[in-house]
């Protein structure tokens, strides 16, 4: 509140001052707002000389060092925006901090290079290219003065970022025992909140070893005190990570309703902010615990999502995460070709931003995934690059994957090579009849490799004239290699015979939504804000209502409702109760009801007479089109 007041104060007397005092107060406004995480009033502080964002800042007539910081302010907002949501802006937050860079160079502002290049060191590590980011951290270090305790925490802790991203966990824990006595000496919050949730990251990480349990708990306790900071810090933005952080650790202990709470509200906050790249970002982490739930259709739908909103930015490290998970969420599906697709495409992006982490970890779900569909020269040379990509890794998991696939890499071999092992003088226990069948399997397996689980290939390397000879064989004698088949594809209908319409479509009705009624019944504030946001939006007529019996004592009387959009988890009464019970007053019997929830209800929902049903929280932005559609279904029944 106190920002905002000094703000509309710049803006009503701001032509008393100077004007290096006004571009004073206006990057000094902006780096405070840029710590709470709002860069929507950060831009309005930098207006006067940033006032069209896509185009360079206005810096003329003020002195070198006022240009340098404007340049270096809206550097920084740049960078903050191209995180997910517009693409070619980390390129511009680079071209703006390096010009303020040339500046201070040349007036030998050394605390003000240090926080530039600092910066700089953000907008690489964004992209995924971590050894630039962690080489512009390192110069910011080597430059930042002597006595600016603050500034070289916030270089330190962005510096162990970097090297927990690349998986170098011993470097980051350095970094952060480093950093610590300053953190503890700090009474800015943003900084500790940063500290503590980024910290609190690096422990989850490596949970993965013996003592499992204490890491855990070591972790929850950092998300605990980055919570209080951020929230003593008015920064939203941030409590959405700490709670984006918690459902993937949940995720990663199979505490799977623990993750889906936490990934709900931080899907929330993060839409309430139009923050759409870090909902993006939790939605590829709901799609990695659907798909560990074994809900594959859903975790396939909501990880394509997160792909398509992640693609418009310019963090490309998470795009190449985001396209792991959808590859991982089609192989399981079958769609193995599709599958190897985007996990090659992700290992390009990767490659080109210098992620090599990512990369490498793309061609270790390939062997997993898709390793049975993949020739052994080819599966022996992804594995290669894989080793050559993290060799240098300290993650305990990903080192465990590395074992785990060349073991398969082994097997592989093993059961390919020539059977050989004729007897020797000893014939005791021969089967001819299963050496022979022993070899035929080898021989059609290598096949089934190298034609890429294509049956029609395959058949044609061993010489059969017609596939179906070859099905035979498998299904009769070598049933299990039945599973390194590709997936089968359904022959589309020809194109020269559509089948007939039995009905006419009907003409859509249209709703005058300002004469509509809806009765919204939730107990959750942040849900019902961003809910009721939408509804109002599409010029709809609200009633809100918290509990589960206060909504049943307004429908068993007379009040006048057009739909009903019901949440299960309710006080008083849950909604499936509430859906049934109004299915049973006869005035209420054919009103239209949408149900909204995070849990796996929908064949609940529509038992209990509910039209429509929603999945928290990715089913919430359909909202008022789903509204629209069961009034249009109403009318025309």
């Amino acid at each position: 509140m106190k920002l905002k007041t000094e703000l509309l104060a710049l803006k009503s007397q701001g032509s008393h001052l100077t004007f290096a005092k006004r571009a004073e107060l206006s990057c000094s406004l902006a780096k405070q707002f840029e710590k709470t995480g709002d860069y929507d009033s950060a831009y309005e502080a930098l207006s006067e000389f940033w006032p069209e964002r896509d185009k360079s800042p206005n810096v003329e007539g003020l002195e070198a060092l006022s240009k340098a910081d404007i340049l270096l302010r809206a550097g920084a907002l740049a960078g903050w925006r191209g995180g997910a949501e517009a693409e070619g802006d980390q390129e511009i937050a680079k071209d703006l901090i390096t010009r303020s860079l040339t500046i201070y160079e040349v007036l030998g502002a050394t605390d003000r290079q240090a926080e530039a290049h600092g910066e700089l060191g953000l907008c690489y590590w964004r992209e995924g290219g971590y050894d630039e980011a962690r080489a512009q951290l390192r110069t910011a270090l080597q430059r930042s003065p002597d006595g600016n305790d603050e500034l070289r925490a916030i270089l330190l802790v962005r510096a162990a970022i970097v090297e927990g991203d690349s998986l170098r966990f011993d470097d980051a824990l350095r970094l952060y025992n480093e950093v610590l006595p300053l953190i503890e000496r700090t009474q800015d919050h943003a900084l500790q909140g940063s500290f503590h949730v980024n910290y609190g990251l690096l422990l989850r990480r490596l949970a993965t070893r013996e003592d499992r349990e204490q890491y855990i708990d070591r972790a929850l306790i950092e998300y605990a005190a980055a919570s209080f900071h951020f929230e003593q810090a008015g920064n939203t933005r941030a409590l959405a990570r700490v709670e984006a952080n918690l459902g993937y650790l949940f995720f990663t202990i199979a505490r799977y309703a623990d993750a889906h709470t936490h990934l709900d509200c931080a899907h929330f906050l993060f839409l309430d902010l139009k923050d759409v790249g870090n909902a993006a970002k939790v939605n590829d982490t709901r799609a990695r615990t659907l798909l560990a739930q074994g809900h594959k259709a859903e975790a396939e739908r909501i990880a394509r999502s997160a792909v398509r909103t992640l693609q418009k930015g310019g963090e490309q490290a998470n795009l190449a995460e985001a396209l792991i998970t959808h590859g991982l969420t089609l192989a399981r599906l079958g769609n193995h070709d599709r599958a190897r697709a985007l996990l090659e495409h992700s290992i390009e992006i990767a490659e080109v931003a210098g992620a090599r982490e990512e990369a490498g970890r793309a061609r270790l779900t390939i062997i997993e995934e898709l390793g049975s569909k993949i020739s052994t020269r080819e599966l022996a040379s992804i594995y290669r690059s894989a080793i050559d990509l993290l060799k240098g890794t300290q993650d305990p998991a990903t080192g465990n994957r590395l074992i785990s696939c060349a073991e398969k890499l082994l097997d592989v071999v093993e059961r390919l090579e020539p059977q050989a092992n004729l007897p020797e003088g000893n014939w005791q226990g021969f089967s001819f009849k299963k050496h022979v069948r022993e070899s035929e399997r080898t021989v059609l397996e290598r096949a089934l490799r190298d034609a890429g689980g294509s049956v029609t290939k395959a058949a044609h390397f061993l010489g059969f004239k017609h596939h179906q000879s070859l099905i035979s064989i498998l299904s009769t004698r070598h049933q299990d290699l039945l599973n390194a088949r590709s997936t089968i594809r359904k022959r589309r209908k020809h194109l020269s015979k559509p089948k007939p319409r039995k009905h006419a479509v009907k003409r859509r009705t249209q709703v005058r939504t300002s004469d509509v009624s809806i009765l919204y019944v939730e107990d959750h504030p942040m849900v019902a804000k961003v809910v009721g946001g939408m509804l109002h939006a599409a010029n709809y007529r609200v009633e809100h209502c918290t509990d589960g019996k206060d909504a049943l004592a307004k429908l068993t009387g007379d009040d006048h409702y057009d739909v009903l959009v019901i949440d299960n988890e309710l006080p008083g009464l849950n909604g499936l109760e509430l859906v049934r019970t109004t299915r049973k007053m006869t005035h209420r019997r054919r009103i239209p009801i949408v149900m909204l929830s995070g849990d796996d209800i929908e064949k609940e929902a529509w038992s209990a007479g509910a039209d429509e049903f929603l999945r928290k929280p990715e089913g919430v932005e359909r909202i008022a089109a789903t509204v629209e559609r069961v009034l249009v279904a109403n009318d025309d029944t």
